[in-house]
């Protein structure tokens, strides 16, 4: 059974931490756009440290999540920012008193390891959706989903479809979000479960073979062929080689899964883009793929 953490309500306080790379620069924007919502913001002791490239070291950044994770007048966590550093401190982490008192975790990019971690293990909804750092440069529709699913509000996705895919309906629990990341934890105790999932996957500054070898990762080990259905999100800033790779990552994408019969859609509203927007991990979702467009609604 999946566990919801309960709507937020103006009032509420909701922490920011860093439980990866550092910051470049204050959080102000966020803070007052979270203020705006009526909620109480405080901030984490890895805003604002640094160790190399880090939030501060794993010790810090540890202790940080782990006070906000076990402080119950604390209702959902923003991770500020991806990067990377998320997997040196998930080990670590107690999940104890959260299980008992679930409260939303929000975050994407290298926030990846949590959602995948929390869902699997402790079947526990989570946010893939704006962080901090990027609340300055999100889309206002970005926001405003982002804000619907923290306060419970209905929200259904629909865009033109302007890239074939693979058309259908299919229903499943949506999973996901960097395919860097979700293939970094094959075989560990953080994997999800693959079978009958809605996977969701981005990523961004990668290079097309890489992506071509990912994907043939999870589709050697089985996982592609095990779904309902595939969303894929913004591929953004991807490279190539000297020698070209020869294919685009709808058409590596395309070679991959031609052979299921489930619905593929591209081009999704969410990822390293301005308008990324929130998804619920962990939730039922019905996916339709038509010629005319693509639409998501979450089943209660």
């Amino acid at each position: 059974m999946i566990d919801q953490p309960r709507p937020l309500k103006k009032g509420d306080t909701v922490a920011i931490t860093c439980p990866a790379k550092k910051l470049p620069h204050s959080l102000t924007d966020a803070v007052q756009l979270l203020e705006s919502w009526g909620l109480h913001v405080i901030l984490g002791e890895t805003v604002g440290a640094s160790y190399h490239q880090f939030a501060g070291d794993d010790a810090l950044r540890t202790r940080d999540f782990q006070r906000f994770l076990d402080d119950d007048s604390v209702k959902a966590i923003f991770a500020a920012r991806g990067g990377y550093g998320t997997i040196r401190i998930i080990d670590q982490l107690n999940f104890s008193t959260f299980k008992t008192k679930p409260k939303w975790i929000v975050g994407f990019s290298d926030i990846t390891v949590l959602h995948s971690h929390i869902y699997t293990n402790y079947q526990i909804e989570t946010i893939h959706g704006q962080m901090p750092l990027t609340i300055p440069d999100g889309s206002k529709p970005s926001l405003e989903t982002l804000r619907k699913v923290l306060f419970d509000e209905t929200l259904v996705y629909q865009y033109p479809n302007k890239t074939t895919g693979k058309y259908g309906e299919a229903t499943g629990i949506l999973a996901g979000g960097n395919l860097s990341i979700l293939v970094t934890l094959s075989g560990s105790v953080s994997e999800i479960d693959y079978r009958n999932k809605i996977l969701f996957i981005e990523d961004v500054g990668e290079y097309l073979y890489a992506v071509d070898r990912m994907l043939w990762a999870l589709k050697r080990s089985g996982k592609l062929a095990q779904l309902n259905g595939l969303i894929v999100g913004s591929f953004t800033q991807i490279q190539d080689n000297d020698i070209p790779f020869g294919q685009t990552v709808e058409e590596i994408v395309m070679e991959h899964v031609k052979d299921y019969h489930y619905p593929v859609c591209f081009d999704f509203p969410a990822g390293h883009i301005p308008n990324n927007q929130a998804l619920i991990f962990g939730r039922q979702v019905q996916l339709t793929v038509a010629k005319q467009g693509v639409s998501l609604a979450y089943s209660l």
